[in-house]
């Protein structure tokens, strides 16, 4: 069954300042490689020619805290993306350098072949993660790799 995912981020800067450039030079090759990659089925991306979903106000009032929101085949081809794809993973491992922490930031649910969630359904899933804990509902790869 296919698999939606978000992860959440707020930037610990504003998002324009030049701290966080090298983050957003990244993610056309990123997303790029994301669109192609095996299993991948759809991601939020702005309004024109945005690429990207940083643009999207998701909280009123809080331009520094993004959102990606996608659906993936199924748990192994996200997590080979998110983990094993090499440019991804680098980014990943300099979120620190641009993001606070945020908890949960992460939250996988399964959805029906060829639904595309939306952006308030998938925080409400993320918000559940954080009151209710992981479950077949909602979870998270390590719920996912314990329980499958």
């Amino acid at each position: 069954m296919p698999i939606a995912q978000i992860n959440v981020s707020r930037f610990r800067k504003a998002k324009a300042d030049p701290a966080n450039q090298s983050f957003m030079d990244a993610l056309d090759r990123v997303n790029a490689q994301a669109d192609v990659a095996d299993g991948f089925i759809w991601r939020l991306v702005g309004e024109g020619d945005a690429n990207d979903a940083t643009a999207i106000q998701v909280i009123a009032g809080d331009a520094d805290f993004i959102v990606n929101l996608s659906v993936w085949r199924d748990v192994p081809a996200l997590e080979a993306f998110a983990y094993r794809q090499a440019d991804h993973r680098s980014v990943l491992a300099r979120r620190a350098e641009w993001f606070d922490a945020v908890e949960p930031s992460l939250a996988l649910w399964e959805v029906p072949a060829g639904y595309i969630p939306t952006v308030a359904e998938a925080l409400d899933m993320l918000a559940q993660l954080g009151r209710e804990g992981p479950s077949a509902a909602v979870f998270t790869f390590k719920w996912w790799r314990e329980n499958r």
